[in-house]
């Protein structure tokens, strides 16, 4: 494995950025795909974000744009990335900015949520890269902003989450626009039938780079559940929190509005949290990112899509608050956790109904969750009740039910005499 960054035959301005970020020893997936790339090669790598994929990959575009420089031309970007949100197309622009900072290179972001005239004037001027959310990207092509003829390089990152996102047909149509001949990457945490499909179409002679075992998870964090009714979830949450060792806790939900009821109840008890989810508005996703970013909130609660883009060091815990139905987005989520050499902490709520859902992320995962105790928990870590036996109430329905019971009329008073001659007897 290669230690330093100057074995990997990257120029000196690059040399001289990754000096000014502190960078000293390239991560696993940045030593073996950094040379191929500079070869020219094309690129199949399976890496979960946190592993320095997007240096691995912007590096070397840099290096090679900036040594075939070309007169830029209107709306014609030489090298495209595509990304799956808004949150990390603006992330890898910034990537871009910063190791290019010595390079006479021009970059920029488009991304839908915000008006586009800023993003057509500056596709106007002409840039060297070009990075964008699918959407967007092909809004501007539609209305003839952006041509994709002076393409040389592209990059599709994160292309399973791009179909679990349903932009299959965008990104092939993408494709098809492009160039024969360019040199074409491709990113995924994992590699269902799906994304190989894509991969076999999109790449020529690719060199493989796995760093993360497909499907599975960063041993660095452990892994527990609680089983818990649906209504003692809330209870559970508030009380986890109260333990000061969870510094920062992402917190994923199904739907936009559960992150809304979550976040608020957290807030309403004293817990700094904020919702971020497709229905907010891009100033306020950017808002919410900051705060939890320099610790104002110490709860993110999200949604899949909306915390895909969520690149954030120092998460300690990751919550799923609700189970995915999609055993991969537990890998995805999980890996936002033990970021940069740190150890990590992953819990899981189950309720009956998510049981399922559990089954098929030990299955795919290859391990089970430790099973964590708590009063909350207790009750529903039973057995599940044989088939046609009577289910038991919850605590709350026997609660309920006791309120709910009429008086017993007073016994007569012959009857109460005579039990308690019976009981003198």
């Amino acid at each position: 494995m290669t230690s330093s960054f100057t074995t990997l035959g990257l120029v000196e301005p690059l040399q001289r950025a990754l000096r000014a970020e502190n960078y000293q020893t390239p991560t696993p997936i940045q030593a073996e795909a950094i040379p191929p790339l500079l070869a020219g090669r094309d690129l199949l790598g399976i890496a979960q974000t946190g592993t320095g994929k997007t240096a691995a990959f912007a590096l070397p575009m840099l290096q090679l744009l900036s040594a075939r420089r070309t007169a830029l031309r209107r709306g014609e970007p030489r090298a495209l990335v595509l990304s799956p949100t808004r949150e990390l197309a603006i992330q890898i622009d910034d990537s871009f900015r910063r190791y290019g900072r010595h390079l006479a290179l021009r970059s920029t972001v488009i991304f839908g949520g915000v008006g586009q005239k800023p993003q057509v004037d500056a596709l106007a001027r002409g840039v060297d890269i070009l990075v964008a959310t699918p959407g967007r990207l092909l809004d501007l092509v539609q209305q003839r902003h952006l041509r994709f003829d002076a393409v040389e390089i592209f990059v599709l990152d994160e292309a399973d989450r791009m179909l679990d996102m349903g932009f299959i047909h965008d990104i092939k149509r993408v494709i098809a626009a492009l160039p024969q001949r360019r040199q074409s990457l491709f990113f995924s945490a994992t590699m269902p039938e799906a994304a190989a499909r894509l991969a076999g179409g999109m790449l020529a002679d690719p060199v493989r780079v796995a760093i993360t075992p497909q499907a599975t998870t960063v041993e660095r964090i452990a892994q527990r559940v609680y089983f818990v009714e649906q209504g003692d979830k809330r209870a559970l949450l508030a009380d986890l929190l109260t333990d000061r060792t969870i510094a920062r806790a992402l917190v994923f939900t199904r739907t936009k509005h559960g992150a809304n009821r979550v976040a608020e109840q957290l807030t309403r008890g004293g817990i700094g949290a904020e919702a971020i989810h497709g229905n907010k508005s891009q100033a306020a996703r950017q808002r919410a990112l900051a705060s939890f970013r320099d610790g104002k909130s110490r709860v993110l609660v999200a949604t899949d899509i909306a915390a895909r883009g969520i690149d954030i060091d120092g998460i300690t815990h990751v919550i799923n608050y609700e189970l995915p139905n999609l055993p991969e987005s537990y890998v995805h989520r999980i890996g936002r956790t033990a970021r940069a050499g740190a150890d990590g902490t992953a819990i899981a709520f189950c309720d009956a109904s998510e049981r399922a859902f559990l089954r098929d992320i030990e299955k795919l995962t290859r391990q089970s969750l430790a099973v964590a105790e708590h009063r909350l928990s207790a009750r529903a870590g039973e057995p599940r009740p044989a088939a046609g036996a009577r289910p038991q109430p919850r605590p709350s329905q026997q609660r309920a039910q006791r309120r709910r019971r009429p008086k017993a009329p007073p016994p007569r008073h012959g009857a109460e005499v005579g039990r308690s001659r019976g009981a003198s007897a």
